[in-house]
């Protein structure tokens, strides 16, 4: 890795990091996220950063961008330094992937999205991957993706909030992408990346990634990464039992911030104020005092509130 993600990434002080996809406007569930996450990082007296994981380039909205910093400061939330976006990042993800071809850790696949329809499902809750392409693809096929070899590796991690997690990466995972088919670097290798080079020293976010932090530390380890602490909090699910997100229609956040800003810390289990707020920077101020993550419910998934 570069210079710059080793001194960034030996940055001592607690810094926290909110990062949504432009893919549509902020809704109920990014504002648990954004919530627990700044009160994390603001109580412990650290920085909370903003980056824009937009390295899925087809799924993301034009305006979309615009829409979350705007909403993100409407509701009262100052972050430190520049927003980051992941599609101004592909040199420094370029050049993890070419350390991971050096020891050896990647190889190309040929394999499609019907042919893997048949592997069996991990205890991750995806298709393990079955290895076809592991010792090598026929000439006559062209290579689709990069994929890491996990071998035999559990990896294990107290989460914060969570308690103790293990995973078994080749029988609950296989080896996974990190360069996709299309080209474009995956999910797992960029995140590593981004937040070694911020300096990234806890992590808070929604339990619906908790599956994917053993991929994260492994890359972390095959590139000589420091591992940041993890929280991970409940995710909101609407009435049909699903995560709230653009795909399942979330209804974006109201112009009026600061009901949502009590709902979000009611869903965290928070201490309520005794009175409503002025305004959403009076109530950030109050809640990083009041945050207190032994509060926190430690499940998964939890319903929404109604009028969200």
């Amino acid at each position: 890795m570069s210079a710059a993600v080793v001194v960034a990434s030996r940055v001592a002080r607690h810094r926290g990091r909110f990062a949504p996809s432009p893919t549509g406007p902020l809704h109920f569930g990014s504002l648990v996220a954004a919530l627990a996450s700044y009160c994390d990082a603001r109580a412990a007296g650290g920085e909370w950063l903003v980056r824009i994981e937009d390295v899925d380039e087809p799924r993301s909205r034009a305006g979309a961008e615009s829409a979350i910093l705007d909403a993100l400061t409407r509701y009262g939330f100052a972050w430190d330094g520049p927003v980051v976006r992941q599609s101004e990042r592909s040199a420094e993800y370029e050049q993890a992937l070419a350390r991971l071809r050096t020891i050896g850790a990647v190889y190309p696949c040929v394999c499609t999205r019907r042919e893997l329809e048949v592997a069996p499902f991990g205890a991750a809750g995806e298709r393990v991957y079955p290895g076809t392409c592991r010792n090598g693809v026929a000439s006559e096929r062209m290579p689709r993706a990069q994929r890491v070899r996990v071998d035999a590796t559990s990896i294990a991690f107290v989460d914060r909030l969570q308690g103790p997690q293990r995973q078994d990466l080749a029988r609950d995972v296989g080896d996974f992408v990190v360069r996709r088919a299309d080209g474009l670097f995956a999910y797992q290798l960029a995140v590593v990346v981004d937040d070694a080079l911020q300096g990234v020293t806890t992590i808070v976010r929604g339990a619906d990634l908790l599956a994917s932090t053993p991929r994260q530390i492994f890359l972390q380890q095959l590139l000589g990464l420091p591992t940041p602490e993890y929280l991970h909090v409940p995710v909101a699910i609407n009435r049909a039992g699903e995560k709230l997100s653009k795909q399942t229609h979330a209804r974006p956040l109201p112009d009026d911030p600061v009901p949502p800003l009590l709902a979000a810390w009611r869903f965290l289990d928070q201490r309520m104020p005794d009175g409503r707020p002025d305004s959403a920077s009076a109530f950030l101020a109050w809640a990083v005092h009041a945050w207190s993550r032994a509060r926190l419910p430690p499940v998964a998934m939890l319903p929404a509130p109604r009028d969200h």
